[in-house]
């Protein structure tokens, strides 16, 4: 279907009024800090306005981005010809039961962590080094320290933007994989449950602190990034083969290898999407011709780039 972004944005503004704005810049709402506009953008308020853009992409074909914490994003500087839809205030809450957290998809894995320690529930200390929402985390299986969503994930609700409403999802039905699921797309994770276990709160607490204090002497924190750029090889480091091949520091345009970490790249003032996607495309080659390796990207690109990697 050919997308109707006229009768898309007549749709929208009908239901959502004001809140619908046109040709945002993505930039701010990533962690690279680069991008360019979206056609159409909205933070939805409740169900109401996703039952909207439902309505609109059956209508008229509109491609939907949802924007979490945009940790893994990398938007193309000719922007994205769609519908960027992120989530409000009304999906971020918590809710206790036992041993089991819901919680709305735009809850911060960090503050879902540090509500865990209040109670007293292990099994999520690896979550506060970790710059994803809930929702975000679900959908690509974010984890850290040995550790992934698809671990304690109980269920998982999804609003499917084409059949228009909310399923709930076992997580074996999830399909999760290394850094990836199976979940519907187009389709917006709107809440999920974990299932944890009862722990010490000062044992919890102490292992939050080693992890940050890790992040905090291995990863360049200070400076702009989407965390890792490359999935792990099997049985191997993505940064391990990138320093290996000599590419820690190496640049183009205002992306860099960081010399901290060397899976992953910063940008500096002034880079521009291109820079970092040919800079992924680069350690790609370089790597893949000193050990026949192909680093597959974790970071997902949206958007047209004359430089796409493999």
């Amino acid at each position: 279907m050919s997308v109707d972004l006229a009768r898309a944005e007549a749709m929208l503004r009908a239901a959502c009024g004001e809140r619908l704005r046109t040709e945002v810049v993505l930039a701010p709402f990533t962690t690279f800090r680069v991008g360019g506009p979206s056609a159409l953008f909205l933070e939805a308020a409740s169900e109401a306005d996703l039952r909207a853009v439902a309505a609109a992409v059956r209508a008229t074909g509109l491609p939907v981005l949802v924007l979490g914490r945009g940790s893994n994003l990398l938007v193309s500087d000719r922007g994205f010809p769609g519908l960027a839809l992120r989530l409000g205030s009304g999906f971020r809450w918590v809710e206790i039961d036992g041993e089991e957290i819901r919680a709305g998809a735009g809850m911060a894995l960090p503050a879902l962590a540090g509500v865990a320690l209040q109670h007293g529930l292990a099994g999520l200390e690896w979550a506060v080094a970790v710059p994803a929402s809930l929702g975000g985390a679900v959908r690509m299986n974010a984890g850290a320290h040995g550790v992934e969503i698809a671990d304690v994930l109980r269920t998982a609700e999804v609003f499917d933007l084409i059949a228009g409403e909310r399923v709930v999802l076992r997580a074996e039905e999830v399909g999760f994989r290394y850094r990836g699921s199976s979940l519907p797309d187009p389709g917006v994770v709107v809440a999920a449950t974990v299932r944890l276990r009862r722990g010490d709160p000062a044992q919890i607490r102490a292992r939050m602190d080693e992890i940050r204090e890790w992040r905090r002497r291995h990863q360049p924190l200070a400076e702009p990034s989407c965390g890792s750029v490359f999935k792990n090889p099997p049985n191997d480091a993505a940064a391990r083969l990138i320093d290996e091949a000599g590419l820690k520091g190496h640049a183009v345009g205002g992306a860099q290898v960081s010399t901290k970490h060397a899976n992953f790249i910063v940008t500096r003032p002034g880079a521009r999407a291109e820079d970092v996607a040919a800079l992924i495309c680069e350690i790609q080659e370089r790597v893949a011709e000193r050990t026949g390796v192909l680093l597959p990207p974790e970071v997902h690109l949206v958007g047209a780039f004359d430089h796409l990697p493999r």
